[in-house]
């Protein structure tokens, strides 16, 4: 037998050996037996609840907070408080040297003094003269004074009325200098105007402040008890959003832990640099663990559709999020079945089967990988949602 011969008997016993395998005791060709079964973890899929919402991001600002000025320029005498500390509001936090106006609202208070005692002395001279003029009335009727006499007490009446109404006037002009330099002298005590925690404090006793106009910050003063929250939404989003629509958010700096906020404030304008608008939540932050500046991530929530299904994205072959489709597979009779199917919102790891996928049917969500249509496999899990 030459070398061509024994090659073709060996292919010829292999052909028929593959023949034999690829049938049963019966004869009949088995399905799938060509590849082995795969192993796949399966959940029984069902209807659930949808919180639908917009994811933004933003930073917290607190809400009040303010930068305390010197109203008047003057050497600062004493500084009341350091930084971190809570103060109240109206409670001093440092106080500029007045001496020289101490000194002028004194003398002030005297002419207030002096103006008061000319008014009482104009007073008693305007009775006077109002009883001297009654006595020249009576004379002149029984002929005991003449015309020029009553005319006389007359004029001396009306100066001394209108000497009561002058000394008045230097009562009022005392009065107002004294409320003036009360009023600067006032301003020396510089005070917190609101409760909070200072977080600045830029000035020392011996420093030169100046007057509001080109003075710098000697105190910032913030209130962390209720904080913003400032996003940008999409203006394709800005629909769904209203004022009191829930804002839940977490921040890098305190991991695990989840905050909320009400939408306050929606800016009625669009940026036309990027299409957003801005929004605003407020936060309550009673414990004081947010603090200003803290970047945050959050979405906003817009409502809650029923009766839906959603499933894991992990069982979603070539998800196309813009075109709105996916693949995944079922399986039935230990056997898997591709689908196409169209895909809804996305909340999370979880994404919504507007169509194609059915309550109670078996989804694999993992394994998947490995499957083609048809093939045999092996279920692990079985678990509904």
């Amino acid at each position: 037998m030459n070398r061509n011969m024994f090659i073709f008997i060996i292919l010829i016993s292999l052909l028929w050996m593959s023949g034999c395998s690829s049938k049963n005791a019966d004869g009949k060709k088995e399905v799938g037996s060509g590849r082995p079964a795969v192993a796949v973890e399966t959940m029984t899929v069902s209807l659930s609840e949808l919180t639908e919402g917009v994811d933004v991001v933003g930073t917290l600002t607190p809400k009040f907070e303010t930068e305390v000025k010197s109203q008047i320029p003057g050497l600062i005498s004493h500084v009341y408080v350091t930084e971190w500390v809570r103060v109240r509001k109206n409670d001093p936090l440092a106080r500029i040297d007045l001496g020289e106006t101490e000194a002028l609202v004194n003398k002030a208070g005297a002419s207030v003094e002096s103006a008061k005692a000319g008014h009482l002395r104009a007073q008693v001279a305007a009775q006077r003269a109002e009883r001297e003029k009654a006595r020249m009335q009576k004379l002149r009727e029984f002929g005991l004074a003449t015309q020029q006499n009553y005319e006389d007490a007359e004029s001396e009446t009306a100066a001394a009325i209108a000497g009561v109404e002058a000394a008045r006037s230097q009562i009022s002009a005392a009065e107002g200098e004294l409320r003036a330099l009360q009023t600067r002298l006032s301003k020396g005590m510089i005070l917190s105007p609101m409760d909070g925690v200072v977080s600045l404090r830029d000035v020392n006793v011996g420093d030169l402040a100046s007057d509001t106009g080109a003075a710098k910050a000697l105190f910032k003063i913030v209130d962390n008890g209720i904080l913003k929250l400032t996003v940008s939404v999409p203006s394709v989003d800005m629909a769904s959003i209203k004022v009191g629509d829930l804002l839940t958010f977490t921040v890098d700096a305190i991991p695990g832990k989840t905050f909320s906020g009400k939408v306050m404030y929606i800016n009625p304008s669009v940026d036309e640099a990027d299409r957003s608008v801005k929004v605003i939540a407020e936060v309550l932050n009673s414990s004081g663990e947010l603090k200003g500046g803290l970047f945050a991530k959050g979405r906003i929530e817009t409502g809650t559709r029923r009766n839906i299904i959603q499933v894991p994205r992990s069982a979603l072959i070539g998800l196309n999020m813009v075109g709105k489709k996916a693949g995944l597979y079922t399986v039935e009779a230990d056997q898997a079945h591709y689908r196409d199917v169209v895909t809804g919102a996305v909340a999370g790891d979880q994404v919504e089967i507007a169509s194609g996928l059915n309550p109670g049917e078996q989804l694999v969500i993992r394994g998947a990988f490995n499957l083609k249509d048809s093939d045999k496999v092996v279920t692990a899990g079985g678990k509904g949602r």
